[in-house]
């Protein structure tokens, strides 16, 4: 085990590494960000395979065995085959005295074009007051990037490796990962097998500028409720006054969901939900998160809560049911004097831990059925679920948590925020699942990045300090482990 002083001499020497190579690195990014690996749009993906081959040559470059998986093809609605990116599984170390640490990225990324609104090239990395904007700047080439560029220090330097690496890299990500899982669970003997930590880069902090931990994520169970009184549309002259109107029904079962407050209304729903206990709560009190600022951003005027701790709470630890719209209504403009036959309203609920996909949709389906018989109404009520993802939840005193926790302190001189995620993060769940493995978010860039939107970035600040973060989080946990 290395002495504390001979350790921050490495990291000195390593960080002095990291600064001096910065401009290389933006440049690494630059070249990235120029492939338009947008994998929701079939006409551009070759351009994601193109970008699947750039990465597995710069993880060859360091000396690492690089496995290209194909993962054959999917079915587009339109009928017509488009072969999937393939996945890079690649290992660099195979040292048995050092820990395994597994880290997951994307390179695929979300549509963009300049006339959306933005400011600069989308595909053209361009610098201006210190923020690097290009689509995928942030989601998610540039923290996959600081990651190798983190390593490639180690190997430049000719140091020992403190850690065996291991990489998955997939090119589906913004379009469901396809693919993936399939191959998690057929690799999880092989390829897993040796692992003792994931990693995933592929989040935001809370804030501007204080770094912070994921170990959370609410899950999403989405529903359809169908109400139905026959095979065609009505006119409200003739039927209006004598029917069981469809659209009435639906109204007061969607009003029966949630209350003012925003509470679930469906009996039941609370009673698996984990306690707040006295540890987590604590976890709340120190959180850097700007109420007001959360409030512009959204653009209303009230929240539910008036304090910081409740509504990150009701965001991350709580369920909440939202209602999303209502299909086979008439809404467009002007007056149609029509009773729609069949309507179906769309709702959804972000559960948390412990609840139970099957045991939801069950009191959903309950609740809805029991409002529906007090109308008596003879119009046919169908309840579905078509879509269920699980919540993800970390433990905090894992030794990743506290390797990274010890990596941010070095790094920014400050410790990080433990935040959660109140949307829904498949891999995180999918890796902790299938391998049974430690798995942690180490998010690099800051709240205001945009991913998604117009003009993403991350800050050479991140993205530079992000690479020193990753290289002090190998060291940290190699002296844990």
């Amino acid at each position: 085990v290395m002495s504390s002083s001979s350790s921050s001499a490495l990291e000195m020497e390593i960080f002095q590494y990291i600064d001096v190579h910065q401009n290389d690195f933006i440049e690494d990014l630059k070249e990235w960000v120029a492939v338009q690996s947008d994998s929701v749009q079939p006409d551009l993906r070759k351009e994601v395979v193109r970008m699947m081959a750039l990465a597995a040559n710069r993880l060859a470059a360091l000396g690492a065995t690089v496995n290209l998986v194909n993962l054959g093809s999917h079915q587009l609605p339109d009928g017509q085959d488009l072969p999937l990116p393939p996945v890079i599984l690649g290992e660099l170390g195979k040292d048995p005295q050092n820990p395994t640490v597994c880290f997951y990225g994307h390179v695929d990324v979300q549509p963009a074009k300049k006339e959306d609104g933005w400011n600069t090239d989308p595909y053209t990395l361009t610098e201006i007051d210190g923020n690097l904007y290009g689509r995928g700047a942030t989601d998610n080439k540039g923290p996959v990037l600081a990651y190798i560029n983190a390593v490639e220090a180690f190997r430049a330097l000719k140091l020992a490796m403190p850690v065996n690496f291991k990489f998955v890299i997939e090119g589906m990500e913004e379009a469901g990962s396809l693919g993936l899982e399939k191959l998690l669970e057929e690799e999880n003997q092989c390829f897993f097998s040796d692992i003792d930590y994931i990693v995933i880069s592929d989040n935001l902090w809370l804030s501007n500028d204080k770094p912070a931990l994921t170990y959370g994520s609410r899950g999403n169970a989405c529903f359809f409720v169908e109400v139905e009184c026959g095979s065609k549309d009505l006119h409200s002259g003739t039927f209006g006054g004598i029917i069981h109107e469809p659209l009435t029904d639906l109204i007061a079962l969607l009003d029966s969901l949630v209350d003012p407050t925003g509470r679930i209304q469906i009996p039941g729903i609370y009673d698996s939900v984990a306690a707040l206990t006295e540890e987590e709560r604590k976890l709340y009190e120190s959180i850097e998160f700007d109420l007001e600022e959360h409030k512009n951003n959204s653009g209303v005027k009230k929240f539910l809560f008036g304090t910081k701790e409740e509504i990150l709470q009701h965001l991350w630890r709580y369920p909440s049911l939202s209602i999303h719209g209502i299909e086979g209504a008439f809404h467009e403009p002007g007056i149609k004097t029509v009773i729609p036959s069949k309507v179906i309203g769309k709702f959804s609920i972000r559960q948390v831990p412990h609840m139970d996909l099957s045991v939801v949709k069950q009191q959903v389906v309950e609740h809805l059925e029991g409002v529906f018989s007090k109308r008596n109404s003879p119009n046919e009520l169908k309840v579905t679920m078509p879509l269920g993802a699980k919540p993800w939840l970390a433990d905090v005193n894992d030794l990743s948590y506290k390797a990274a926790r010890r990596a941010i302190k070095t790094v920014f001189g400050e410790d990080p925020d433990f935040i959660r995620d109140g949307s829904t993060i498949p891999v995180a769940r999918m890796f902790q699942t299938i391998t049974q493995k430690s798995v942690m978010m180490l998010p690099i860039g800051a709240a205001d990045d945009g991913e998604h939107s117009q003009n993403e970035k991350i800050s050479r600040h991140n993205y530079i300090e992000g690479t020193k973060l990753f290289a002090a989080f190998f060291l940290e946990i190699s002296k844990l482990h």
